[in-house]
């Protein structure tokens, strides 16, 4: 096993290392004694922070979760260092906020998300995986698997729903890269941080322009869409700012793109390397499907981690922390513990009990978008595996260089 003292979860050359050797390290941090104390990245735009308490045991995760009076998120949620301004909630919304505000938002929010909506989501999600389905079939036998499916399905749903445009697909697709791009080249300025940030500041300003100008003439003149139903929703007087709706679609779009795209290339990947998980699914689908998906989500964890801080002096299992520690909760641990799950490391999508927390732990901030995410990985593998069931992925994946999500940029694929 890996001693800690060697593990350092703030460099960057650590998340270049390969997902073996990173699960061997939050092991050796799930059985250290203590929680570990990790120096802060220095992002040169802010003053280096206090730094920060790695939480990698199941158990640690689920309890700071569930205490949101304790661990806080209005101080920073998806970034470690305490980012200036507004920028926390700007890009995470909801995530990054604490009640009362975080109530009003997800009340309205809610009200939007009616049952006709749901039945509305449901149908979509059918008929544009039929669609991605034949497409394929149509096409090459080959290709890039996250291009012509896993990205295209939630994309498609998601701007569908919102009343977005498809000639403003790309636009919405590459401004979702660039604010999940972690520390990869390929979107992002490499080394520069001032350079970052504008890049960052520039994508979030696109998709909430283009999503503020939809709700003015939403509200204006409304129809049957999500922007139309989200602008005009009004709780008890309450109802959404043009600057909150901007957020939450940053929000969605980034969270509801880019980790369902996340688990529907892993599960390609993950059934191509364990051919004997994809005969149990084929051979009923519809029993085994819904355990599938939950492994799936398990074993990959598309969000690796997010932050809580410490709101007054408290214990959680044992360990001190005084007002205004930091807390990184890394879900990639925590669905790996082997104190939860029987032979963690293996694939299985018989698995049960499965209580992962890869749409978040027990509290006011879990997955707003889980049943969503679980429907669209379903039905996009009903569809690939009854049209295409020689359907595989043909090399390794082009993976996402990121501490923040586990993603894949490209793999290739064929039928």
């Amino acid at each position: 096993m890996l001693k800690v003292e060697d593990i350092n979860l703030t460099d960057w050359e650590f998340w270049r290392r390969t997902h073996e050797y990173r699960h061997e390290a939050f092991k050796a941090l799930r059985w250290h004694a203590d929680l570990v104390h990790f120096e802060e990245p220095d992002v040169v735009i802010v003053p280096q922070g206090p730094g920060y308490y790695a939480l990698t045991r199941h158990a640690d995760v689920v309890e700071a979760s569930r205490r949101p009076q304790d661990f806080c998120s209005g101080k920073g949620a998806i970034s470690i260092p305490d980012m200036p301004g507004d920028l926390h909630e700007y890009f995470g919304s909801m995530i990054s906020m604490d009640d009362p505000r975080h109530a009003k938002i997800r009340r309205i929010v809610s009200r939007a998300f009616s049952p006709r909506m749901i039945r509305r989501f449901e149908d979509r999600v059918e008929a544009v995986a039929a669609e991605i389905a034949r497409d394929v079939a149509a096409g090459r036998g080959s290709g890039d698997f996250v291009r012509d499916v896993a990205a295209r399905l939630p994309l498609k749903i998601i701007c569908d729903l919102m009343g977005i445009t498809e000639d403003r697909y790309t636009t919405v697709f590459e401004a979702t890269n660039v604010i999940l791009a972690g520390n990869d080249a390929e979107f992002l300025p490499s080394g520069d941080p001032e350079q970052i940030a504008l890049s960052l500041l520039s994508a979030g300003e696109t998709l909430k322009g283009l999503v503020e100008e939809l709700g003015r003439k939403r509200r204006a003149e409304p129809v049957d869409d999500l922007t139309s139903a989200l602008v005009n929703a009004n709780i008890d007087g309450e109802s959404l700012t043009d600057q909150e709706l901007g957020s939450f679609f940053i929000l969605l779009v980034v969270a509801g793109n880019e980790t369902t795209r996340n688990a529907i290339a892993h599960g390609l990947d993950l059934f191509t390397r364990h051919p004997d998980q994809r005969e149990l699914l084929t051979a009923d689908f519809e029993a085994r499907v819904p355990g599938a998906v939950e492994e799936i989500v398990r074993y990959v964890s598309p969000v690796t981690w997010m932050r809580r801080t410490a709101t007054r002096e408290t214990t959680l299992n044992g360990h001190e922390f005084k007002e205004g520690d930091k807390l990184v909760l890394y879900y990639w641990s925590a669905n790996r513990d082997e104190s939860v799950f029987v032979a963690p490391e293996r694939f299985d999508i018989l698995r049960d009990p499965n209580p992962h927390v890869g749409f978040g732990g027990p509290g006011p901030h879990f997955c707003l978008g889980a049943h969503l995410a679980r429907r669209e990985i379903t039905v996009m593998f009903r569809e690939l595996l009854d049209r295409l069931p020689g359907i595989r992925a043909s090399g390794e994946a082009d993976r996402l260089e990121s501490s923040f999500i586990n993603g894949i940029k490209r793999l290739p694929y064929t039928f």
